[in-house]
């Protein structure tokens, strides 16, 4: 009888990670959405930062001779009923709409992440307590409470983000608190409350790192929401002031001139498309990204 072949005693000396039949483990692809999303706001982020170096005009000069040009070479996107260079003042938009949606969102998460994880983690009477606070904000109508307190108070850019942030708190503390009531009953919490550790030990150190993948996708999420909430009040002259650029103003201002010059309100509605659309897609792509099996799918 013949012995081993050559090649398998050279598999069985290399051992199981290289024997035959056995597959290396792949790395987890980026999904294709993310790509997308993260190279048009990027573009968009890019044009917020230097719109104002490669704007051909400032956004705010007037050319009277030149009211309602279609697009040319002198005004690639046209001029507005001014003759305010419309290419001008959609790329001076795009800071406006980009600060009021990260911040927005920034305040969002510093005020309804930690009532979510507080509200989660006690439960009971504190539980109840601020939930059914939040349910209080989230009875009124959302645009005609903002509507209301931007009416009663003096506008200002920082009063529309803090209580466009304000608004989306009740959403984003849900969110949190369902992830800590699935991770509360984990092992790792419960060995951490037999080692004797305190609550804010267990929140921050324990539930907090855990439950991040879902309430990134989330604030993603709200990013979009919040640029559209800022575009919708500065349509109702809510917002921002004139002659502030602001894609949602651009929009309200080119109402009476839509039959005469429709590219007034084309270029700010599609940058705001594009934004939103990017935006999105990252927030889909996080979610195939960080949670691959789909246990906090909406």
């Amino acid at each position: 009888m013949g012995g081993p072949s050559a090649e398998a005693v050279s598999a069985a000396m290399a051992g199981p990670a290289t024997a035959v039949g056995a597959r290396r483990p792949r790395r987890r692809r980026i999904p294709a959405n993310l790509i997308a999303g993260s190279i048009g706001l990027g573009a968009i982020a890019v044009l917020a930062v230097l719109g104002p170096y490669m704007a051909p005009y400032p956004y705010d000069e007037i050319h009277a001779r030149d009211r309602l040009q279609p697009p040319s070479r002198a005004y690639w996107l046209g001029t507005d009923e001014l003759g305010r260079d419309v290419l001008s003042r959609t790329l001076a938009g795009s800071r406006l709409s980009l600060f009021i949606g990260l911040a927005a969102t920034l305040v969002n998460l510093m005020l309804g992440v930690p009532l979510g994880l507080i509200a989660g983690y006690s439960r009971g009477r504190v539980d109840e307590f601020i939930m059914r606070s939040l349910d209080l904000i989230v009875a009124f109508p959302p645009v005609i409470l903002v509507m209301l307190i931007l009416t009663v108070t003096p506008p200002a850019l920082w009063k529309t983000t803090v209580i466009i942030g304000c608004l989306f708190t009740p959403g984003l503390a849900r969110i949190t608190r369902s992830v800590v009531l699935d991770l509360r009953g984990q092992e790792f919490i419960q060995a951490a409350q037999a080692r004797g550790e305190s609550a804010w030990y267990v929140i921050v150190h324990e539930l907090l790192p855990n439950a991040w993948p879902p309430i990134i996708v989330e604030a993603s999420l709200r990013v979009t929401f919040a640029i559209l909430v800022g575009a919708v009040l500065s349509f109702l002259g809510l917002g921002v002031r004139p002659p502030a650029a602001d894609w949602g103003l651009m929009i309200s201002e080119a109402r009476t001139f839509l039959d005469q010059a429709p590219w007034i309100a084309l270029a700010p509605g599609a940058a705001m498309c594009v934004t939103v659309v990017a935006v999105i897609l990252i927030g889909d792509g996080l979610r195939e990204r960080l949670d691959p099996r789909g246990r906090w799918r909406r």
